[in-house]
């Protein structure tokens, strides 16, 4: 069995390298890689207005026994956009490609674990080569495939068409989230988080969800509003765990339940009480616990011993970065579009 040594709390690690993969479209994503090559790899994806500091918990816990892909999804944290057209779930299917591609060997497995949006990222890519290439095993974190708005409960009134309406106003709101204050991470608490969520992790959910830009925070709020990717979930054809919160008002377990239904390998439902919407960082130990047992269970190697899948990526997609090396302004990072869901560029 893998234990890990890392603390659950305190700084985390310095990954080991810093990449900018480029998607499809010229979309210029950021990814990170932390953990010693050849452990096994997890590849974790974010949701809506969060970044890589999202999975800090995850971070600290695993990159000391496993190799940890995270990425900044598109218009988020230090990932860039092509304009709010750019914003589709064939986008996000895009861009998953391209990063796995830039972070993994080309016959290398992985457990991918997507969190609300990254969990739709997932299956948005269920049908694609690279993820069929890659995913050994997948881990779905309080997310759903359709009719987000009208399963909502952020507010308390019957389900039907007023609940809808006011619904999709407050999740496409215009207005700025302006500077994290006691009542705006209130606000946040209530939404996203379960009544039982500790202050500080509720703090940390509040400072990246602040960040997000406005403009990325609307354009993704219109298209989860209309998702409708039920039909990609039966081509998710790998051991997949679902993981969801009690009182998760944005994606409530009956998305878990349905999802269930679909999977060809469903390997449960696990439903956390209490916990709201932002499971990773609400109930770290479970959802890491659940990572863990996959990465155990559907990935070969141990810490320490190399991968049968071949050596560390080499070139010019993988030069290693030394921890903690300086990162320039994003306008001072070469990129490239040749070959766009392969081409990659280091963050030096």
């Amino acid at each position: 069995m893998l234990t890990g040594t890392a603390p659950a709390s305190g700084p985390v690690p310095a990954p080991v390298r810093k990449l900018r993969p480029v998607s499809a479209d010229g979309t210029v994503l950021y990814a990170e890689v932390y953990g010693p090559e050849g452990a096994p790899a997890v590849v974790l994806s974010h949701g809506w207005t969060c970044s890589t500091l999202f999975w800090s918990h995850q971070l600290r816990v695993l990159a000391g026994d496993h190799r940890v892909v995270v990425y900044d999804q598109r218009g988020h944290g230090r990932s860039r956009t092509v304009g709010p057209a750019g914003c589709t779930t064939d986008a996000l299917a895009d861009d998953l490609e391209a990063v796995l591609a830039a972070t993994l060997e080309p016959d290398e497995k992985a457990v991918l674990v997507g969190h609300s949006m990254g969990g739709m990222t997932l299956m948005a890519a269920a049908g694609r080569p690279g993820l069929r290439r890659h995913a050994a095993a997948a881990l779905l974190c309080s997310t759903g495939s359709s009719r987000l708005v009208a399963e909502s409960l952020l507010l308390p009134l019957r389900a039907g068409r007023l609940r809808d309406l006011l619904t999709t106003v407050i999740l496409g709101a215009r207005a700025p989230l302006g500077p994290v204050t006691p009542v705006s991470r209130a606000l946040l608490k209530y939404g996203t988080m379960g009544p039982g969520a500790a202050p500080d992790r509720v703090a940390e959910c509040a400072r990246i969800v602040h960040a997000c830009p406005r403009p990325i925070r609307v354009a993704w709020a219109h298209v989860l509003e209309e998702l409708e990717i039920g039909h990609t979930v039966r081509e998710l054809r790998v051991p997949t765990a679902i993981v969801a919160g009690a009182a998760d008002r944005l994606t409530p377990p009956v998305h878990a339940h349905a999802l269930a239904a679909e999977l060809p390998e469903c390997l449960g439902v696990e439903v956390l009480p209490g916990v709201g919407h932002m499971s990773p960082v609400e109930a770290p130990e479970a959802v890491t616990a659940r990572i863990r047992a996959l990465a155990e269970t559907y990935l070969p190697g141990l810490p320490g011993q190399p991968r049968t899948a071949g050596a560390a990526k080499t070139g010019p997609a993988s030069t290693t970065e030394p921890p903690g090396a300086p990162e320039p302004p994003d306008a001072a990072v070469p990129t490239s579009t040749t070959e766009p869901t392969r081409t990659t560029e280091e963050v030096v």
